[in-house]
C-alpha cells in the first residue's frame, strides 16, 4: 500500500485529459479533482495514437492537467496507470517511467506529481527521429484542423 505522503497526483498530457478515449475508461469515478496545469522542461513527440513526453530543459510548455484520484481508488488507479503506460519498476522494456515532477497551475501554484515520460531508449529514438508535437499541447494537436 502506498503512504499517504507518496499519492501524488498524476499530471497527464494525453489520452488520459478529458475528452480523450482513455480518460473515461481509466479515469471516470476515480477523480476527486482536475485542474489544467503546465510543466516546463518537457517537449511532446507524437507516438502512435498517443504522445511521448521526452525531457528537455530547453522544453516546454507541455499542457495537460493535474489529476488528484479518490483516497477510495488511488491504489487501483496508480496499478491501471503502470499497466497502461508499460511502466514496471526498474524494467528496462518499459515505455515509460514514472517519474515525480514539478508542474504549474494556470494560478501559478506548484504541484509535485507523478508524470510518465518516454523511458531512456524511447526518449532517444524520439530526439533522433521523432516528430515534435509544437505548442506542447496533445488535445490541440489531435483537434479537426
Amino acid at each position: 500500500m502506498t503512504p499517504d505522503a507518496d499519492r501524488l497526483p498524476f499530471f497527464v498530457y494525453g489520452t488520459l485529459r478529458p475528452g480523450e478515449p482513455n480518460h473515461d475508461v481509466h479515469l471516470r469515478g476515480s477523480v476527486a479533482a482536475e485542474t489544467p496545469a503546465r510543466l516546463v522542461g518537457a517537449v511532446l513527440y507524437e507516438g502512435p495514437g498517443y504522445p511521448y513526453l521526452v525531457e528537455d530543459p530547453e522544453g516546454g510548455p507541455v499542457r495537460g492537467e493535474l489529476i488528484a484520484a479518490l483516497p477510495s481508488a488511488y491504489e487501483r488507479l496508480l496499478a491501471e496507470l503502470d499497466v497502461l503506460e508499460d511502466y514496471a519498476p526498474g524494467d528496462p522494456r518499459n515505455l515509460y517511467e514514472r517519474v515525480v515532477r514539478e508542474v504549474t497551475l494556470l494560478d501559478g501554484t506548484a504541484a509535485r506529481a507523478w508524470v510518465y515520460v518516454a523511458a531512456p531508449r524511447v526518449a532517444a529514438r524520439l530526439r533522433a527521429s521523432g516528430a515534435v508535437i509544437g505548442g506542447g499541447d496533445w488535445a490541440s494537436f489531435r483537434a479537426p484542423r
